[in-house]
């Protein structure tokens, strides 16, 4: 019987201890609710004056290229500079050869040399018959004379009607001589005039082969580097051929096209006469807005840039990278492009380390020492020593808590 108890027993002991257990155990201590803050970094607003940077893309180009054809068919005789070589001013390019250059003068002076000889030739003709038409004249005369008397003969039955048929015949020989000399003598004028024209014609195709006999011969206008070299000694050219291009080495200039928006801008600190210099993302060229292009188009204004000091390693055709150093502007500071959440906005972190969001004015960019480029920004509503937040946190919203684990006073400068 005692065995069969035991279990019971021993059940009703255990269920007695774990209910003595229970209430006798300590009270836990109340948990409270915490808030969750994310962790940011701050950035301390400081506004002042700065010049934003305009990123532009251009193409570097020589206006005053130079490129010399061929005046007429003619082989090439001489090509002693190469394409890239630098030249002196006067230092021969390129020479056809002479014989083909000389061959239309020689042809032209001959030309010129016969009307010539036919001008002369007309106004003695000229003369000639101004002098045999008073002989003719005279003839004439004569033979009115001798056809009167046949006449008078006739009446008194003292010479035949022959006689004065070949009377009447020699007055109608010498009119018609007469007529003709005449005629001949009143178109001098007009032969004068056509062999004058002619004449005119022949100096003029003398001077063409003469100055293109000069152009056969190419000597640099001024000092530059020889380009797009199209022929070699031997080549046989036609008229109107490319043969060469010559660009000053001071002359390159950088045309980008700039947004139309900042076009007006520009435009008037170009008139105000204050320069605006262009730094190539390489840091070593320099270039100085000169003008704006006549014309624009949906796309923008191609803005005119020289080239400040030498221009080493420029070549027309080349495409550079530049940054525009714009007018400055008031009132602005400079955030790095995480702090920017959307396209204009900001957040600032008040007093209880909570989110508000704040619209502000994009202006352009700056760059700084280390080259990373930043956002310049204008806002009325933040203040010198204000904080904004400068980690983009895909879930900012108005009020959310958070924990500043790094504030910066600006660009390069920590604390």
């Amino acid at each position: 019987m005692l065995k069969r108890l035991l279990p019971l027993v021993i059940l009703v002991l255990g269920i007695a201890s774990f209910m003595a257990l229970r209430y006798t155990r300590p009270e836990p201590a109340p948990v409270e609710a915490q808030e969750r803050r994310w962790p940011v970094e701050a950035l301390s607003v400081s506004p002042g004056e700065h010049a934003p940077l305009l990123a532009l893309f251009g193409e570097v180009v020589a206006p005053d290229m130079v490129t010399f054809v061929a005046p007429i068919q003619a082989r090439v005789a001489q090509r002693p500079v190469s394409d890239g070589q630098r030249v002196a001013q006067g230092e021969l390019l390129i020479a056809l050869d002479e014989d083909d250059l000389s061959s239309p003068l020689r042809q032209a002076e001959a030309e010129l040399a016969d009307l010539q000889a036919q001008l002369e030739n007309e106004r003695i003709r000229h003369e000639n018959n101004r002098q045999v038409l008073a002989q003719e004249r005279n003839l004439l005369a004569s033979a009115n004379r001798q056809l009167e008397r046949n006449r008078s003969l006739e009446g008194r039955n003292l010479t035949s009607q022959t006689d004065v048929d070949a009377a009447r015949d020699s007055v109608a020989r010498a009119q018609l001589t007469v007529s003709a000399r005449e005629s001949t003598i009143a178109e001098y004028p007009s032969r004068l005039a056509s062999l004058e024209a002619r004449l005119a014609r022949a100096q003029v195709q003398k001077d063409d082969a003469q100055r293109d006999l000069e152009r056969g011969r190419v000597h640099a206008p001024f000092a530059g580097s020889v380009t797009r070299v199209h022929v070699a000694e031997g080549d046989d050219v036609a008229p109107r051929a490319a043969l060469l291009s010559l660009y000053p080495l001071d002359g390159l200039e950088l045309r980008a096209r700039i947004p139309q928006r900042y076009h007006t801008e520009l435009e008037a600190h170009l008139l105000s006469g204050v320069p605006l210099e262009a730094t190539a993302t390489n840091g070593i060229q320099r270039f100085v807005l000169e003008r704006l292009a006549g014309e624009s188009d949906p796309t923008g204004t191609e803005a005119i840039f020289s080239v400040q000091g030498l221009a080493h390693g420029l070549r027309p055709g080349a495409m550079m990278a530049v940054q525009l150093r714009r007018p400055g502007v008031g009132n602005a500071f400079v955030v790095p492009y995480s702090a920017l959440h959307g396209a204009d906005l900001l957040y600032r972190i008040n007093h209880d380390n909570r989110l508000e969001r704040q619209h502000v004015e994009r202006l352009g960019e700056v760059t700084q020492h280390d080259g990373e480029r930043w956002l310049l920004v204008r806002a009325e509503t933040l203040k010198e020593g204000d904080r904004i937040m400068s980690t983009h946190l895909p879930n900012a919203v108005q009020g959310l808590p958070v924990e500043i684990t790094h504030t910066s006073t600006g660009p390069g400068d920590t604390q």
